[in-house]
């Protein structure tokens, strides 16, 4: 698909929330072994993030992935054994950076539709500073078909399972099911197009009133 207006802002990458879980981003056997070399490898992937972003990943260069992330070309070699691998990883990287950012706002609201709305809110919130994730996944469909189904397929499972799970206590209605979790992701993923790179002008928090609004009905207990 092509670029939708996407801003690239990379996430700082020099506390430890920004390296941790990162070593796992690594091609095989290069996973860095210390915190300065897992800095590094959160820098380059911020890096590319911009130039996948602002590029694409056919224009976009490993040579400029380094130059962003003021590292040799050799340190990219090693983390990473490519291009693909480390789009593969990007992916990947950014779909963990969307789960982490998320889940304090669903553990902290007081029922399943207060979760889903709290979601919304931060998954908004998360794409209005990382524009360049839809480009980047977009182009994952054509580059790297695997990645970009895992992270759909995850993400529909996270929501499937908190549903289920909210549902045994009674909040949600007891035929939930993907379907249910699949409507709601592919929702939020418009909604993130929609008010997040187009028209970053709504306030996040009325969408996300509005979609609380319509789950409520459709998914009260029965």
């Amino acid at each position: 698909m092509v670029q939708r207006g996407a801003k690239a802002t990379p996430a700082p990458a020099s506390d430890a929330a920004g390296t941790r879980g990162v070593d796992g981003t690594a091609s095989a056997g290069k996973a860095p072994r210390t915190d300065r070399g897992r800095r590094t490898l959160r820098a380059i992937l911020d890096a590319a993030a911009v130039e996948f972003g602002e590029k694409g990943f056919h224009e976009g260069s490993i040579s400029g992935i380094t130059r962003r992330a003021g590292v040799a070309l050799g340190t990219f070699y090693t983390y990473f054994d490519s291009k693909d691998a480390i789009f593969r990883a990007l992916v990947r990287d950014m779909s963990e950076q969307v789960r982490d950012h998320v889940a304090p706002a669903l553990r902290a609201a007081p029922d399943q539709i207060a979760a889903e709305r709290a979601g919304l809110l931060s998954f908004l919130e998360f794409v209005r500073g990382h524009q360049e994730i839809y480009r980047i996944i977009d182009e994952a469909e054509f580059v790297d078909p695997a990645s970009f189904r895992a992270h759909y397929t995850t993400t529909a499972e996270r929501i499937e399972q908190r549903l289920k799970t909210a549902a045994g206590r009674g909040e949600v209605r007891a035929d939930v099911s993907d379907v249910h979790a699949w409507a709601i992701m592919g929702m939020n993923v418009f909604l993130g197009l929609r008010y997040g790179v187009w028209d970053e002008d709504r306030n996040p928090g009325a969408v996300a009133d509005t979609v609380a609004d319509l789950l409520r009905d459709g998914l009260a207990p029965r």
